[in-house]
């Protein structure tokens, strides 16, 4: 097809989306998380397969607050709102990046101790004239959207039970509905909450897991559940807390969540006599109005590796399943299966694995439940190597379906995990504070080690449950969110820097911009001043090296920001730093062993969420090896203990007695000259630390 038919066609499928009420007007703006409609997917064509060679940067704006930048922006009647770092909300003119107010939460400081502090928040919403934010102290904020003031704010959570909000709120008509995370945390039992945005008034809560039948069940809902659980399971709280996508359903009135995994992760600690633990790694359909149950599928029965179904929830009218149409929901969760759902009634219509899966090996059509092999659920103590792992063959990086390519984006990943039952009987298992999130599991056997991990970016045809193609990406994670556009586009950033326009039926590459840092975010296309923009957050979404470009992203030298584009653009980035990958030292330091043994668990409790495990950085946090703090061990001491720098989002510990806080900074120091030997020389310090 010639480049002028091929523009038409575009024009054409435009035009015809908008007749059948997909286009118009109101698709000049990305309201909130999935876009216009409910696919991460905009009918705009200004930019197309013709003309995305003539892209170009048309503005940019600098990132200036602490902690990570992944959310994913909205854009609505020419102003353009986006999160960063601890729901911190800023408003930009969207034509020209110009701020216009901005808005601190005031998270960190409110929100004290957290191991969450490098996850930050993912999303926001706007309707009514109000942007939405929930914040990792629990609360749900309705911002003004013309003044940047607060209208009201709502406890979601109670203070101390370790839940917290990194999800982006999900609005319709009258209401805005909230989850919340936290159960690979602490004994957490997983609801969501409707408020009326006017207000802030609760309108209802549905709960995701039984509580204690001794109190009584606040539904039937529950009580059905309560069926599928065994022993004390409440005192576990169970987990499948929503804490990332959910989907309105306008045709039916109904909100589909997805849950997730359950806590502990260990189903024979949490369940010791088997049982599916609803509503764990399910889709729940609700009522929009009053939060009552209508139906659900769960995609894994009785969980045990950290699979959820919370991965973004894609809905699709009239979809072709063997010569019959059907309303489907598509969801491609952490179990590396592919399911098409009829929205109608839940049930199953088919299911693919993605990528390689050894904990199952096929979805029962007839039964739509898993067949399981029984050795990956680790039986009697034996460790197992289970595909996919804890990161999931598709992760919060959001996936999007195009209408006319008939294609679902996925960033996907292939990698394994060793799981086994931690030492001692299953009975005694308890929480303890500040446990690492495989929390139910025992230390690996060293010999035993998955292959080497690997990214791509997969184009799946849901119809024939196949793979179209794919891109390899760099690194076991270097796929960030998608987007796709009625112009024929797939937008997709990377990890290793790059932020990419492609032909979404080929996945040819048809413009690439250097970000100067990780592309993590899920990207965005919107009308603005009769122009048509693409944008996206540049930001880290790494605690850990990925084997990128000079082997990390540097938190200090990296510059996070909103990047926006359009034809003929012509900003330009000021050039990028370079890194200073010298590893300081003091030969007076002498590092302990057992200081750097009892520093090592307590590091990977508590800092490696955001340091990088093995205290290899990835740029969402400062790299410690680098930093001479750790080697002032009182400094560094205070500075853990006392939080001087919340407002940057580094939390206070200050449980954490000071004989564990010198062991962390000899187990850095340990690190520190582990790697220096592996690479190059260290470069002392003097006596005055420099």
């Amino acid at each position: 097809m010639t480049g002028m038919l091929r523009n038409f066609a575009i024009g054409a499928l435009a035009l015809a989306l908008a007749a059948c009420g997909q286009g118009g007007a109101q698709n000049d703006d990305w309201p909130d998380y999935d876009g216009p409609d409910t696919t991460h997917f905009s009918p705009l064509a200004e930019i197309n397969t013709g003309n995305a060679g003539q892209l170009g940067l048309a503005w940019h704006h600098d990132i200036d607050v602490g902690g990570q930048s992944l959310t994913a922006p909205v854009a609505v009647d020419g102003v353009l709102y986006y999160a960063a770092g601890d729901s911190h909300v800023f408003a930009l003119d969207a034509a020209t990046g110009k701020q216009l107010w901005d808005f601190d939460s005031h998270t960190r400081e409110r929100a004290g101790v957290t191991l969450r502090g490098a996850w930050g928040s993912r999303g926001i919403a706007y309707a009514n004239g109000k942007v939405f934010t929930g914040t990792l102290d629990g609360r749900l904020i309705a911002i003004d959207a013309k003044s940047g003031k607060e209208v009201w704010s709502a406890q979601t959570t109670t203070p101390g039970d370790q839940r917290y909000i990194t999800g982006a709120p999900w609005v319709y008509g009258d209401k805005v509905v909230i989850g919340h995370g936290g159960a690979d945390y602490a004994p957490v039992r997983g609801y969501v909450t409707a408020y009326d945005q006017a207000s802030g008034k609760q309108a209802w809560r549905f709960y995701t897991t039984p509580g204690d039948p001794a109190k009584g069940f606040e539904d039937e809902a529950m009580k059905m559940a309560a069926k599928t659980w065994t022993g004390e399971w409440w005192k576990f709280g169970g987990g499948a807390t929503v804490w990332n996508a959910m989907a309105y359903d306008p045709k039916y009135n109904r909100l589909y969540i997805g849950t997730g995994n359950g806590s502990p992760w260990n189903h024979k600690i949490r369940s010791p006599g088997g049982g599916d633990n609803l509503f764990v790694c399910s889709i729940v359909a609700l009522d929009a109005d009053t939060g009552k149950y209508l139906w659900h599928y769960q995609v894994n029965p009785g969980e045990s590796w950290d699979f959820n179904a919370d991965m973004d929830i894609e809905l699709v009218d009239g979809f072709d399943v063997n010569g019959q149409k059907h309303d489907v929901l598509m969801n491609a969760p952490k179990n590396g299966f592919f399911y098409v759902i009829d929205r109608k009634d839940g049930k199953l219509l088919s299911a693919k694995p993605f990528v390689p899966t050894t904990w199952a090996s096929s979805i029962d059509l007839k039964t739509g439940r898993p067949v399981e092999n029984p050795e990956a659920r680790y039986p009697g103590g034996k460790a197992a190597i289970v595909y996919p792992s804890p990161f999931g063959a598709h992760n919060i990086e959001a996936m999007s379906y195009n209408p006319a390519s008939g294609l679902v984006y996925i960033p996907a990943m292939d990698q394994g995990r060793v799981y086994v039952d931690p030492p001692g009987k299953l009975s005694d298992w308890k929480y303890k504070d500040g446990q690492r999130i495989s929390n139910g599991q025992g230390t690996p056997p060293p010999d035993l080690k998955p292959r080497a991990p690997t990214s791509f970016l997969l184009a799946w045809n849901p119809r024939t449950q196949s793979e179209a193609w794919r891109i390899p990406m760099i690194g076991p994670r270097g796929g960030g969110g998608t987007a796709t556009t009625g112009g024929g586009l797939l937008l997709q950033g990377r990890g290793s820097g790059e932020f990419t326009v492609l032909d979404a039926n080929s996945g040819k590459l048809l413009w690439q911009f250097d970000a100067q840092t990780a592309v993590m975010a899920q990207p965005i296309t919107y009308r603005a001043g009769g122009k048509q923009y693409i944008a996206v957050v540049a930001g880290s979404r790494f605690a850990t090296a990925q084997g990128l470009p000079g082997g990390e992203w540097n938190y200090r030298t990296q510059q996070w920001r909103v990047l926006a584009f359009a034809l003929g653009g012509t900003d330009k980035l000021p050039p990028a730093q370079k890194p200073d990958l010298t590893i300081p030292d003091d030969p007076k330091f002498r590092v302990d062993p057992a200081l750097v043994r009892l520093g090592a668990e307590a590091y990977a409790d508590r800092c490696a969420g955001c340091h990088g495990a093995n205290a290899a950085s990835g740029g969402s946090a400062p790299d410690l090896l680098r930093s001479l703090v750790p080697l002032d061990v009182p400094t560094f001491t205070q500075l853990v203990k006392e939080g001087p720098l919340l407002s940057r989002g580094m939390p206070a510990f200050g449980e954490v007695d000071e004989r564990t806080l010198a062991g962390i900074a000899h187990y850095l120091r340990s690190r520190a000259r582990e790697v220096a030997a592996a690479t190059k020389p260290v470069v002392p310090v003097d006596d005055k630390g420099q």
